[in-house]
């Protein structure tokens, strides 16, 4: 497999080419392979083999993608975590991933019954180990990859996305934007995220070029790690090209090195994109895709016509189908839903037949999203069938925290709507109906929540009503909130 077999291909070909670094490591091709070696001999000390699952609980940086090929190097999938879930969201997903083991900062375990390896036991930088673990031969249909996405159902869901997933997505990426080898990645997008894992790393180290991961984004530094390290691209959602826009104007960077930049995960205003471009001299090509695509299914061209509002033309290896109400294919330039087809489609939902049966239907990947294809076949999304929130690039489903409110003994009623955010986008709105008689009040409920949600889940602010308002059936009249004042105190 070409993706699998990075590390060891890589430093037989070129030992001593630039690969993958940090604030705290740097790798040429050589290193990255001895570093994965390494690693992968420690893993299987710890009973990994093929089949199984290693979670990754860890924030940017190389030693996250070393254990992700050390685990593809043992035949086994891996589930990268975000390290600001809760002890109990982190539980979830491990547990439903079946995790063998979880590699940490610090080799500490939040979970019960699950062991923790921490980074600094993986050996990276030390001696070679006595007895290397030879690479498994991975089919493409072995899984390689689970991406969790937020819940509709109010817990998220394993995205099985398999090794011929990785290699049909990494080659559309290479040849859509002509990657080579004199590409370099500057990684600022989380890597528990297919884009950071697929876009931001796979991608340019399959193409022999190489990656930079820079952890946390900051704003007031972020254009200093652009001239430090000279990257050809980066990935990034609408709220990182929003602040940067937003930097002072004495602010005036050397982006020389940059021939591209890309934006996913959101939809993003044509005149941000405008103003980004004619600021930093950089073309900046935005596209559409999902986890459940592997990363993307359409971006718009760096070379030809670029069409902000739009999120391009389909990538190489895929096809995209908009479909009327009634199941047929939409006529040209009508809207209806999204469906993707091609060999980057998951193979479904871990463990949720049912909800994989919903969305896979012949082939078809039913996106939930409403397009259309505009004259020139680029493709214009419409709106959204879910409620999903996207917050700075981060999906939030309020069912999710829906479901954490309704813990409460007190909340007779809730739900929870996109409020929107002159840099984040949106940012989630909780309304709420209490029992009668109830001591909860907004602010409590959201300390409450604090120790449920991931930070970025937590509603900005909790509106109480009298009465949550319904459609005729009966059902919560989400459009009808989503009128009402999103200010402070009582609404409605």
């Amino acid at each position: 497999m070409i993706v699998a077999s990075l590390p060891a291909t890589r430093a037989a070909e070129a030992p001593h080419a630039p690969a993958l670094r940090d604030d705290e490591l740097e790798l040429d091709n050589a290193g990255l392979d001895a570093a994965v070696t390494a690693a992968a001999a420690r893993l299987r000390d710890q009973g990994v083999g093929r089949g199984d699952v290693v979670g990754l609980l860890l924030p940017n940086r190389a030693a996250l993608i070393i254990a992700l090929l050390a685990s593809w190097r043992l035949g086994a999938a891996v589930t990268p975590i975000n390290p600001v879930l809760t002890d109990a969201e982190v539980a979830h997903q491990a547990t439903d991933a079946g995790a063998t083991v979880l590699v940490t900062a610090d080799g500490g375990s939040p979970v019960e019954g699950i062991a923790g390896v921490g980074v600094d036991d993986l050996g990276i930088g030390g001696p070679a180990p006595a007895d290397p673990p030879p690479a498994v031969d991975v089919a493409p249909t072995d899984l390689a990859l689970l991406i969790y996405t937020a819940g509709t159902t109010g817990k998220p869901k394993g995205v099985m996305t398999s090794h011929g997933n990785i290699d049909a997505m990494t080659e559309s990426f290479i040849e859509h934007f002509s990657f080579t080898a004199d590409d370099h990645s500057l990684l600022v997008l989380p890597l528990f995220h297919a884009n950071g894992v697929v876009l931001g790393t796979l991608t340019p180290l399959r193409a022999g070029g190489q990656a930079t991961i820079v952890g946390r984004f900051k704003a007031d530094t972020f254009f200093a790690a652009v001239e430090k390290h000279r990257p050809t691209y980066f990935s990034a959602v609408p709220a990182i090209y929003a602040m940067l826009t937003a930097l002072p104007a004495e602010v005036k960077p050397d982006t020389s090195s940059l021939r591209l930049v890309v934006c996913g995960a959101a939809p993003m205003p044509a005149e941000l994109i405008a103003k980004f471009e004619q600021r930093y001299g950089v073309p900046l090509v935005e596209g559409y895709g999902l986890s459940e695509t592997t990363t993307a299914s359409s971006i718009n061209p760096v070379e030809g016509l670029r069409k902000p509002g739009t999120v391009g033309t389909v990538l190489p290896g895929q096809q995209i189908k908009i479909a009327a109400e009634n199941g047929a294919e939409a006529a040209p330039g009508e809207a209806g839903e999204v469906l993707i087809k091609g060999p980057v489609v998951m193979q479904g939902y871990l463990n949720r037949p049912e909800d994989t049966a919903k969305v896979l239907v012949d082939g078809w990947l039913h996106t939930g999203d409403v397009g259309r294809f505009d004259e020139d076949g680029y493709l214009v999304l419409v709106d959204r069938v879910k409620d999903m929130i996207i917050r700075g690039g981060e999906n939030i489903y309020p069912k999710e925290i829906e479901a954490a409110i309704y813990e409460n003994p007190d909340v007779f009623e809730t739900a929870v709507v996109a409020r929107p955010h002159d840099v984040l986008g949106e940012v989630p709105l909780a309304y709420v109906a209490f029992n009668e008689g109830a001591t909860t009040t907004p602010e409590s409920l959201l300390a409450e929540l604090a120790g449920k949600l991931g930070k970025f889940k937590l509603p900005v602010e909790v509106l109480v009503l009298d009465e949550i308002p319904k459609n005729p059936v009966g059902k919560i009249d989400k459009p009808t909130l989503r009128k009402l004042p999103q200010t402070a105190g009582r609404a409605g």
